[in-house]
This record gives C-alpha cells, structure tokens and sequence, in this order.
C-alpha cells in the first residue's frame, strides 16, 4: 500500500480545489441522484446515499443542492437518467486500472475513456480483465497528530476495523464495507481528525512503477479523473513518494 495514502490524501486535497471550480459537484450530485434512485432516499437506510451525503457535505455543498439531487433521484423532480458502469484497463508499467462511472450515454462514455488510454500510453481492456485484482473496502485516513497507533489500533478494531497500518503522515484503517459508517461514527466521537473515509477498490497487490511511467500513469489517472462521466478511478501502483509529492507541486 506504499504510496496510496499518499495518493489519496493528495487526491483529497484536490476536491477541495475542484469544489471551488464546481466540477465536483457536478459530480456529487451525480453520484447522490443515482444512490436515492437505486436504495431509496433515506440515508439511515441507504448507506450509499449516506456516503456520499457526507461527501458532498465535506465538499461544502449547499444543502438545498443536496436536496434537489435527492429528489431527482426518487423521481420527485425531473432529470437524466444515468447508467453506472466500471471500465477496465491497464496503464503504464503493467498497471491496473477501474474506472468508475455514472454516464448518460454508455456507448459515448465508452469511446471517450478508450481515446483517454490510448493517447496517455495505457488501452482499456474487455470487462473482468483486471477487476479481481481489487476488492472493495472501507478506506479510512486518521492524522498522526491526533492519536497514537495503539490507541487507535484498540480504538478501531474494537469498532469493527480490519487493520490499521502506519503510512507516512497518516494511519490507515481497512474496514469491510458494510462496517465502514460504524467505524468512522466512533472515531468521529473521538474527535480525531479523519482527512477520508470512503468506499473504495483495494489492490491485492501492488505494482512498482518509477520514474517517467510513473508520471505517465499518474498523467493518465488524472485525465481519466477529469473526465465529467467519471466518478473514481482506482489502480494498483505503487509510487515513491517524492515522485508522488513532485507531481502534486506541480499541479499547484
């Protein structure tokens, strides 16, 4: 896992960047419209919608946006129908990459992320070519400063995590899924300071990658990130950090 939190507290720090823009909520709306139209519109009941309920809150979006995406989602107000959809391919250095999607047009969505590949040194491949090598979880990123690894260690196994490992400035804690919302309740009781907590897709193991394919991948998970259908992308890198930490100079 070398390298991810990295990566995603990078990512995270970007979100706030792309709030400003308003791209991301586009995208959170999206993803809340489409969570109320498959499990319902209470989030107490709907632990997708209730995610990304909380994400769209730590993106500081209105809550009348939040509302509306709600209600088009259960039909109360008119909007597109969206298709979820998760694109497979590989990128440079031998590395896997899912990408997921919320589109209203699959076939366009398709001929788009296949033209992003292939101009940023990767190809997107047939369904299930790499999508066993990730299994879901719940990710969540615990500060250094706010508590030590043992206390947190007794803290989040006895809530229901699976691991907690020490990553750079950050704690790692690996939940199962369904257990991610009880987890993330007790450290939030505990005032800790959570820089994430989501759902996302694990690599089983990781795939080393340095110097100029290491930019190029990161080049291609940014171009595929930008894209307005695309919801997350998920690979199986493993980058040093120094490059990790260039890249994101740069792109301040």
């Amino acid at each position: 896992m070398s390298g991810h939190s990295k990566w995603a507290g990078i990512k995270h720090k970007k979100a706030a960047q792309d709030a400003k823009r308003g791209k991301l909520f586009t995208k959170l709306i999206r993803e809340i419209t489409v969570a109320a139209r498959d499990g319902g519109s209470s989030p107490d009941t709907n632990a997708s919608l209730r995610t990304a309920i909380d994400r769209a809150r730590d993106a500081n979006m209105p809550l009348d946006n939040i509302d509306k995406a709600i209600k088009r989602g259960t039909g109360e107000l008119p909007g597109v129908t969206y298709e979820s959809c998760m694109f497979e391919g590989y990128g440079p250095g031998g590395t896997a990459i899912l990408v997921d999607a919320l589109t209203d047009n699959k076939n366009r969505a398709s001929a788009e992320i296949r033209n992003i590949f292939s101009k940023r040194s990767g190809n997107l491949a047939g369904s299930g070519s790499v999508a066993w090598q990730f299994v879901k979880k719940g990710y969540i990123l615990v500060d250094k400063s706010s508590i030590s690894e043992e206390d947190l260690l007794n803290l989040a196994i006895e809530a229901g995590a699976e691991d907690v490992k020490s990553e750079g400035d950050n704690f790692e804690i690996i939940t199962d899924p369904k257990d991610l919302e009880l987890v993330k309740k007790v450290l939030k009781e505990k005032n800790l300071n959570l820089e994430l907590a989501e759902l996302t897709m694990l690599p089983n193991s990781t795939v080393k990658v340095e110097g100029q394919p290491a930019k190029q991948l990161l080049a291609l998970i940014e171009a595929l990130e930008a894209h307005d259908d695309v919801q997350h992308v998920y690979a199986n890198f493993d980058i040093p950090d120094d490059i990790l930490e260039e890249i994101a100079a740069e792109d301040n």
